[in-house]
């Protein structure tokens, strides 16, 4: 048989990833372009400049394409995962009436305004680029959540004329949905010419970009977590069940048809906080990782291995960005004194990061009364041994990492070898193509310590939140 390729598209909140998969799941190469930094005209206001999210597409596939070491005739479809919560408004033709708004837009967390009378359609992210891959107004249904008029049972618009009205959205303004799994439309010319993925090539559904991590990762049973550390960080469990009013989790779609993920509260500008510690500390490190012939990220995890469990009582409290209905909420360092630098602090990061996560996942489980017996690590942070051994850790738990850095485009690719026939089902394409890599074990004594400190964490904010909310009335 003639060897076939997947492309799996892995469209974040920093980067655009674009890899290449064989169908046991192996990668060839890939392409990553940087998004750029976001607009923010008014407070509140949370937008991807011009047109980046398909310019960042295209920079990103020609990268991926000119790696390929195969024949591009030999790829047989593309599995499109983008930004989940994101809200893009399109004009007649399918092009963009405005920037495409954030997930952390205020607006997309209210009903649409119609306010320009150019806006013909309202869709997500992946919307939008499966349009601009395949011509076609057509989008997965396992994107959709929040403020959209969707039956979360049927994964299908509402027939509710309540519920469309309260969205502020008309049927004709809305895609067509399909289930992961399912395809999209085929390659335009058009596409084909802007971003090199062979012309006709079907586009395959895939889900929101947390389901299709945990997809990639080959989480089907409810007692793994998978946590997920990207510009926001939550844990997630799989579930057949749809609950509402559910105290310390919500649920979302899976990337599995008729599955749901059960997703703890998390953390806004979780690992974004980490860049943010080390554009703080730029030059300084960028020439002492030179001089030590590393890369910068290897630097601080060198540095941060070498702090104690704790960080000499230095606590971090990741409220970077306030949640819309709380306001005041602010970051925290909380514990300096003369033995502390910048070491103390990303470790501090990262175990706030740990114990936050810890916190949400435990009150996740006790009210879904599902115990853990073990959780994956994915994203960019779990490439770092210092932050996997931190994890198993404070959890108490084994921690895996997967062999494969961009999860979410072997979610994508494991959707398009579905969508293309190569494999029967999710279960047999998981068996084929996920495979994992190292295990974490905890250490009983740093597990002993981080539950005393656990302990003093959980309460920080209860004593914070009156000067938060003082503060706040001079400076917001």
């Amino acid at each position: 048989m003639t060897q076939r390729y997947l492309i799996g598209i892995d469209g974040g909140s920093q980067s655009t990833k674009v890899v290449i998969y064989d169908l046991r799941g192996t990668v060839f190469c890939e392409g990553r372009a940087s998004l750029r930094p976001m607009r923010l005209p008014a407070p509140g206001v949370v937008e991807h400049p011009d047109d980046d999210l398909w310019d960042s597409l295209i920079s990103a596939c020609r990268l991926a394409l000119s790696r390929f070491p195969g024949d591009p005739s030999q790829i047989a479809g593309v599995g499109l995962c983008t930004i989940r919560f994101c809200r893009a408004m399109l004009q007649k033709d399918g092009t963009l009436a405005s920037p495409v708004m954030s997930w952390m837009d205020a607006r997309v967390s209210r009903p649409y305004e119609h306010l320009d009378p150019s806006v013909r359609y309202v869709t997500t992210s992946s919307g939008y680029i499966s349009h601009r891959l395949t011509g076609q107004f057509r989008d997965t249904a396992a994107n959709y959540q929040g403020q959209w008029p969707v039956d979360t049972d049927t994964w299908d618009w509402s027939t509710d004329d309540d519920t469309l009205s309260r969205s502020g959205l008309t049927r004709e303004m809305l895609f067509d949905l399909v289930m992961p799994g399912d395809v999209l439309g085929t390659v335009t010319p058009a596409a084909s010419a802007a971003t090199g993925i062979p012309c006709g090539l079907p586009v395959i559904a895939t889900a929101n970009d947390k389901a299709v991590e945990a997809l990639g990762c080959g989480i089907v049973e409810a007692d793994v977590a998978l946590i997920s550390l990207g510009t926001y960080i939550a844990g997630m469990v799989v579930g057949n069940s749809n609950p509402r009013g559910t105290m310390h989790y919500w649920t979302n779609f899976a990337s599995i048809p008729g599955r749901y993920l059960h997703e703890s509260h998390g953390i806004r500008r979780g690992m974004w906080t980490v860049s943010w510690l080390r554009d703080l500390f730029g030059e300084m490190l960028t020439t002492r990782a030179q001089s030590a012939g590393i890369s910068v990220e290897a630097f601080m995890n060198s540095g941060a291995a070498g702090v104690p469990p704790g960080s000499d009582g230095l606590m971090t409290v990741l409220d970077w960005l306030a949640p819309t209905e709380a306001p005041h909420k602010k970051g925290v360092m909380l514990g300096f004194d003369e033995r502390h630098g910048w070491q103390h602090m990303y470790r501090s990061v990262l175990e706030g990061v740990a114990l936050t996560i810890k916190n949400r996942v435990d009150a996740m489980c006790a009210e879904l009364d599902q115990p853990l017996e073990r959780v994956i690590i994915s994203g960019g942070g779990s490439a770092s041994d210092t932050t996997m051994q931190i994890f198993a850790d404070v959890l108490g738990l084994p921690a895996t990492r997967h062999r494969v850095s961009s999860v979410a485009s072997l979610g994508s690719a494991i959707c398009a070898a579905v969508g293309i026939g190569a494999y029967s089902d999710f279960g047999t394409a998981i068996e084929g193509m996920v495979r994992m890599g190292q295990v974490f074990r905890p250490d009983p004594s740093n597990v002993a310590l981080y539950e005393r400190l656990n302990a003093v964490y959980r309460s920080i904010a209860f004593h914070t939140d009156p000067v938060l909310t003082q503060s706040y009335q001079i400076f917001h």
